[in-house]
């Protein structure tokens, strides 16, 4: 019931528990307690994808590719935790090929993120090398789209 309650929330987040309650054939309290069950362990976690630039709040974005010098006993472990800890960071992945981590940062402006690379990012002990590259405009995050749909602007004809 887990997986199928998950598999729902991950294709329509905006379902409410008594639509997903009728889709398990569940009551609505069953439903809320292994939702809480799920948060609390961790597995089910909640958060808004909001499309600032609608609001005219301009952020700015970037993809760092991160080359690591692996500790001995953890691996990557301890240098994407460090990472993972700046406020400005977003997602931390270990990635294959030839860079370790895929760090997503978001800041104010472009002087604010190089500032982060140079002054905090590049200076922590493993971190060999970096390359930043800046997001130009998000089509879609999270399954989320973020253009409007387009207009048909062709005549109707009539018979």
């Amino acid at each position: 019931m887990e997986n199928e309650l998950l598999q729902i929330l991950e294709s329509n987040p905006n379902l409410n528990i008594k639509d997903i309650s009728k889709i398990l054939n569940r009551n609505e309290d069953e439903v809320r307690e292994i939702i809480k069950e799920l948060e609390k362990r961790n597995i089910l976690k909640r958060r808004y994808i909001i499309n600032w630039e609608k609001i005219g709040r301009d952020r700015v974005y970037a993809l760092i590719k991160v080359k690591v010098s692996p500790e001995r006993g953890r691996g990557y472990d301890k240098v994407a935790e460090r990472i993972a800890r700046f406020n400005e960071v977003r997602a931390v992945y270990l990635i294959s090929g030839e860079y370790d981590l895929e760090v997503i940062v978001e800041g104010n402006n472009l002087k604010e993120i190089a500032s982060f690379v140079s002054n905090k990012l590049a200076t922590l002990e493993g971190v060999r090398s970096t390359v930043t590259h800046f997001i130009l405009k998000k089509y879609k995050e999270n399954g989320e789209i973020f253009f409007e749909e387009e207009k048909d602007y062709r005549l109707k004809i009539s018979f």
